[in-house]
This record gives C-alpha cells, sequence and structure tokens, in this order.
C-alpha cells in the first residue's frame, strides 16, 4: 500500500521509483508516458503536504506524541493506519479500531484510494443515526461529524431543573471540524434541538455542487470559489452570498452576506450567556476558543481571560441545563467556520432557540429577530 509520505531527506519530493499501487499499473501497462505520470502525481502529492491533512506539525497528528500512540477512540481520525483499519481495508473488522494509532501519520492516500474506501457508503453519527447514499462524501464524513450530539446534551440534563445548577453537569464539546454534522442538520441531531421547534434537514446546494468534493479540493481541501461566485453574480467574497434576506440578528442591517447574519447571533448569543451564568447561575463566564474545555470561570466579570487561566482547574463548573444548552450550541456554531456554506438556516435556528430559551430568564430583546 502506498504512503504518501516522503522521506525526510527528500523533503516534499517523491521520485518515481517509491510509487506503488494503481500508478505502478499504469506504468507497466504502457498506458501513460512515466514522465507526465510522474509530474501529475508530484503535483497531487505537493498539493496533500500543504493540506491540513498532510500538516505533520499540526497537533492533530502529534497532540499524543509524548503517550506514544493516539488513544483508540481517537487513533481512526488521527492516524492514518488507524484509518485505514477503521475501513477493514487491511483485512481486520471493520468499524473497529483495536489499538492505540500510529503518531505523526496524517490522513494521506491510503485513507481514500482503497477499495474498502471506495466503496463505503454510509456512515453513523453520534446521535445514532446511520446516513446512507453519501457516496464520495462518506470518507469526509466518518471524521467530520463530531463526538456528541445535542441527544448527549438531552440526556445529560434529564430530570434536573431548567434552572438549577448541578454538579453533576459539565461542558459537552461537540469536537472540531463539524461540517458533515452541520450539513445533514436535523437528521442527525448535530446541536441541540429544543423540544416543539421545527429544524431543517440535510442543506441541498444545487446539482454539482453539493457534495464535499464538489466543493473542496479533495487534496488541498481548499474550497473552489470560482464556481460559487460564478452563479452568485455581484458578490466579490463567498462570505457576501445569501439568498434569505430577512433580518436574522436583529441588527437592522440586511446588506451583508447570510454569514455576517451568523456572526451577529453569535455574539448576541455570547452576550446572553455571560448575563446568564452571572445573574441566574451565579458565577461570570468566559469563553476561550482554542482551549478546552472552553469555557472557564471569569471572577472579575470583565470577559477577559488569558492563556494561563485558561486551564482546566479553572473550567466553568456552574452549569444548568438552560445554560448547557445555549453553550454547546454556541459552540456548534463556533466549531464549523464554514457552516454559512455547509447548513446556514440550521446554524441560524439553532443560534435564534438558544437566545429565546435564555430570555425566559434574563433579559434580552428578542423582537426584531427572525427565525428562517
Amino acid at each position: 500500500m502506498w504512503h504518501c509520505r516522503p522521506p525526510a531527506e527528500e523533503g516534499a519530493s517523491m521520485s518515481l521509483s517509491r510509487i506503488r499501487g494503481p500508478f505502478a499499473l499504469v506504468l507497466a501497462l504502457g498506458l501513460a508516458p512515466a514522465s507526465a505520470l510522474a509530474e501529475e502525481l508530484t503535483e497531487l502529492v505537493e498539493k496533500w503536504l500543504a493540506s491540513p491533512h498532510g500538516d505533520y506539525g499540526s497537533l492533530s497528528f502529534n497532540y499524543w506524541n509524548k503517550e506514544g500512540g493516539v488513544p483508540v477512540a481517537c487513533a481512526h481520525c488521527h492516524s492514518q493506519p488507524s484509518f485505514v483499519a477503521w475501513l477493514g481495508a487491511d483485512g481486520s473488522e471493520a468499524g473497529v479500531v483495536e489499538h492505540p494509532g500510529a503518531i505523526n501519520a496524517p490522513i494521506g492516500c491510503a485513507s481514500c484510494h482503497t477499495a474498502a474506501a471506495h466503496a463505503l457508503d454510509a456512515v453513523r453519527f453520534p446521535s445514532g443515526v446511520r446516513v446512507d447514499g453519501l457516496g464520495w462524501n462518506a470518507t469526509c464524513t466518518v471524521c467530520h461529524q463530531g463526538r456528541q450530539s445535542g441527544d448527549h446534551v438531552t440526556r445529560a440534563i434529564e430530570g434536573i431543573g431548567s434552572d438549577d445548577v448541578s454538579t453533576d453537569l459539565s461542558f459537552l464539546n461537540i469536537h472540531y471540524g463539524v461540517a458533515a454534522a452541520v450539513m445533514h442538520g436535523s437528521e442527525v441531531r448535530g446541536g441541540f434541538q429544543y423540544p416543539g421547534r421545527a429544524y431543517v434537514g440535510r442543506f441541498r446546494h444545487v446539482a454539482g455542487a453539493d457534495t464535499c468534493v464538489a466543493c473542496h479540493d479533495a487534496h488541498t481541501t481548499q474550497v473552489e470559489t470560482d464556481g460559487c461566485l460564478g452563479c452568485h453574480r455581484g458578490v466579490e467574497d463567498i462570505r457576501d452570498i445569501r439568498t434569505r434576506h430577512a433580518d436574522f440578528d436583529g441588527d437592522g442591517d440586511i446588506s451583508a452576506g447570510v454569514h455576517a447574519e451568523i456572526i451577529g447571533l453569535q455574539d448576541r448569543l455570547y452576550d446572553a450567556i455571560r448575563t446568564y451564568a452571572a445573574d441566574v447561575a451565579g458565577v461570570p463566564i468566559v469563553y476561550f476558543p482554542g482551549r478546552f474545555p472552553y469555557y472557564f470561570n471569569d471572577p472579575d466579570g470583565d470577559g477577559a481571560i488569558t492563556p494561563e487561566e485558561a486551564i482546566f482547574p479553572n473550567r466553568y463548573r456552574n452549569w444548568t441545563p438552560r445554560l448547557l444548552q445555549a453553550a454547546y450550541n454556541y459552540q456548534v456554531a463556533k466549531k464549523d467556520a464554514g457552516g454559512y456554506v455547509h447548513n446556514p438556516p440550521y446554524l441560524l435556528q439553532l443560534l435564534h432557540d438558544s437566545l429565546e430559551s435564555l430570555s425566559e430568564r434574563v433579559e434580552i430583546d428578542t423582537r426584531r429577530l427572525r427565525r428562517p
């Protein structure tokens, strides 16, 4: 099996003598000149090395270096050999990882270019919902669905009064790179969906722009925006695109794209979370985006926190069910920076309903908000 990582002394280049698999077969059959294949392969490898999946310096692949292995529960998304094992492409049982993953093993060619990966068509989400018919989306979906769902929040708060502080509660983090969970919306319940409210399902774009690899280059993962701007005339940045023209965040401005509406609602929700935590839960809260578990105590209530203060012993502990629901949805929106493309109405609904819930206990003017 061919692995994309080049030896250290060769840098980002790869000689033809190291090519294995389908490229070698094409050469052996004389179906293409060796020079042409070598050039094409080198270009693909360089694209991959410049991508997040090929970043050997990323915490995604070296966070566990001191331990010498990636924990079994994390391994299939943070170590290529374990992803291959999860697929069953190494002859092991599919859907299972039995051993800690290798460190410094980014997601590379062997993760997607195997018969098992090509055949994968269904993925189960953290909510337990299995989605079929994913096609080329399936391998992406395995790792870009998060680790929690709104169902986990529902189970955690069961039997606790909405505004009762409980030591049994702690923040539930949906995890990172949750595009698939957002894209499928209510079908997989990635966000916390308030009872009695309707939520949109999978966001269906136009034909030809409805899959992961239709919008993202498969090797660089970069968004190919030319197609977006070609259809959405009159804008120069995809963040300026909007097809819904209501004032969702209530600021009176609908001139910017739907991205601005989502960010506006995020900001309003964060302010409401801080107000509720101080006034109802009894302890001020502050969010630190780059440090687990993200929500920390804010003793002076100024909304500022240093990296030295954003440590686990200072984690926020005065959770109520209502606060946890809103904080979880805030994190869902924060952890999908491309959510304004993946499923904007779903994120707007989650943020809107979280604000409405908090407004039952703290003063929030929701009269100008519009729910999609």
